[in-house]
């Protein structure tokens, strides 16, 4: 019988119980650290000629040079021509929602002018160039090249370089389709820290991008920790997150199936099931038990189940809603009779699923929203993937005459009351020019 943690809002350790279940240590250590530290380290010094020996070591490819691990703009035609009918129908149908959403998404530059002749604004410009690591192998994650490259792309990125690895030379057919879907530009078959080393860096193959995004194993993640600030990163992505809070009336079997999509992802995923009736939590526990053994990760979900999901049972839908924000959960399902009203008293979480229809799947492949999700309790100050992203903004300030009169006096007294002199004098300049 699956053991499954059992938490009451009512206990007097609540609280601590709670931050229990939720601690999550990244699972990098030191040793991992001085390994990818050392990748970083010889692809800026080398260049090509340590990318290709990571290449080849890793990976077990025999490149001559890192002119071969680019695959021609063909290729990707190619994979999207030649995958059945139905898939390439639903990775386009999936980008042209996703497209559309994101469109919502733009944001335009903007001035405004003052009655002296003062104008302030704002100009908003995409990124040059932005890398987006997939990962490769027998891993199939088309749905992850959607959702990174096509906000990317309508912010007006113009390049998008996206690096994907081929170990003993598997290229999956279903990626290369979705990056021609989704508008990549430039693709090279490498992977793990050496990638994104070559994304921050440069080499004298692979392009010096501005930001890189995308998810990756624990040495993936380490390397983007140790580049940000050379260059930009989306996240530090956790385990994937559900938070199911119910009240009660919905099939029973929908919600434990709901908690086993998270759950299937790996065993340090988390489903967390809230709810204020005892007898329904019992019966999610009986649909959990029956069902299991029908599912083809069904030892993934089990070890993940046994270790981090829990039942938590609440007073009512304003304490689940409490705990939600106490929670901040990458998915939130409020599958409740009332979705809306709940949904205004939730301030945490990376996305909301509303009403007893909406399963937190189709927004990890074709609702249009991002599936790209801040986790480990992040939502409190991060949000989806998005547009914004990719954008840049500039502020712009232009002085009129009498602006600079009015405002050189100001700044020159505040200037000088941090003893900053020759910013008081560079504005005086200006505030006592002849007209």
């Amino acid at each position: 019988m699956l053991d499954i943690r059992r938490l009451n809002t009512t206990d007097a350790d609540f609280e601590a119980q709670l931050e229990d279940l939720l601690a999550w240590e990244n699972v990098s250590d030191e040793a991992i650290n001085q390994t990818v530290r050392g990748i970083l380290d010889d692809i800026r010094r080398r260049g090509d000629a340590a990318l290709v020996e990571y290449t080849n070591r890793f990976d077990r490819l025999d490149a001559g040079g890192a002119s071969e691990l680019e695959l021609a703009p063909e290729r990707l035609q190619e994979a999207l021509d030649n995958i059945p009918g139905e898939e390439r129908l639903a990775l386009e149908q999936a980008a042209e929602r996703v497209r559309r959403y994101h469109e919502h998404q733009k944001v335009s530059s903007w001035s405004y002018t003052e009655p002296d002749g003062t104008l302030l604004g704002q100009q908003v410009t995409p990124l040059d160039r932005v890398g987006l690591y997939v990962p490769g192998g027998k891993a199939t994650y088309p749905s992850s090249v959607i959702m990174n490259a096509i906000p990317a792309k309508v912010a007006g990125v113009p390049e998008l370089v996206m690096v994907v690895p081929t170990p003993d030379k598997v290229i999956n057919q279903l990626v290369l389709a979705a990056a021609a879907v989704a508008g990549v530009d430039r693709v090279f078959t490498i992977g793990g820290a050496q990638a994104v080393a070559a994304l921050a860096y440069g080499t004298q193959t692979i392009p010096r991008v501005d930001k890189i995004v995308g998810p990756g194993n624990i040495y993936v993640a380490t390397a983007k920790g140790m580049v940000f600030g050379t260059v930009g990163i989306d996240m530090i992505a956790g385990p994937s997150e559900i938070l199911v809070v119910c009240d009660g009336h919905t099939p029973p079997d929908w919600i434990a199936m709901d908690l086993f999509s998270q759950a299937e992802h790996d065993e340090d995923a988390q489903s967390i099931l809230v709810c204020p009736d005892a007898g329904y939590i019992d019966q999610i526990g009986n649909s959990v038990e029956r069902l299991l053994p029908e599912m083809e990760r069904a030892e993934i979900i089990r070890a993940s189940m046994s270790r981090r999901a829990a039942f938590i049972q609440v007073r009512d839908l304003d304490e689940a809603a409490e705990v939600a924000n106490a929670i901040a959960p990458e998915h939130l399902e409020l599958s409740v009779a009332e979705p809306m009203t709940l949904a205004k008293k939730i301030r945490h979480a990376g996305a909301i699923f509303l009403g007893r229809y909406t399963a937190e799947a189709v927004g990890d492949y074709v609702a249009g929203p991002n599936h790209v999700l801040p986790t480990s309790r992040t939502a409190r100050f991060s949000s989806p993937l998005g547009v914004y992203d990719f954008q840049k903004r500039s502020s712009l300030i232009k002085c009129s005459r009498e602006g600079a009169r009015v405002l050189g006096d100001t700044a020159a007294l505040l200037a000088r009351s941090e003893g900053l002199t020759a910013h008081a004098r560079s504005a005086e300049y200006r505030r006592d020019a002849e007209a």
